[in-house]
């Protein structure tokens, strides 16, 4: 079984999210409503994977995966994005993000890309 930390600044989306990892066999040890609590978090709890959303206040999630891969390089990161994000989409892959969501997305591929970016 894997960590996830969710860091999303939709407190429905990280519900969802929860729900859906829990069942997958994953467990949540944290939750994040913006980019700077996601990096506070990922230091203090040192998951196996983050699912970090793009679009949030006080940090994008692009800024939060810049500073975690500054923390740890080996940190796994997997971007959720809605439509339309192609230029922060091309931003985290040049920061060396995992993986990519897409909202609205389906459950089994969410836990079975969680668990490829943690076999990895």
């Amino acid at each position: 079984m894997g960590t996830v930390l969710i860091v999303d600044d939709s407190r429905t989306s990280r519900k969802i999210l929860e729900a859906i990892l829990i069942e997958g066999g994953l467990e949540v040890i944290g939750q994040a409503a913006d980019g700077q609590q996601g990096v506070d978090l990922y230091q203090e709890l040192k998951p196996d994977v983050v699912t970090m959303d793009i679009t949030m206040p006080v940090m994008d999630g692009v800024e939060a995966l810049a500073k975690i891969k500054e923390i740890d390089p080996k940190a796994k990161v997997v971007m959720v994005t809605a439509a339309g994000q192609k230029s922060k989409i091309i931003d985290a892959l040049k920061l060396g993000v995992d993986d990519f969501l897409t909202k609205p997305y389906e459950s089994e591929e969410i836990v079975s890309t969680i668990m490829r970016v943690i076999d990895k």
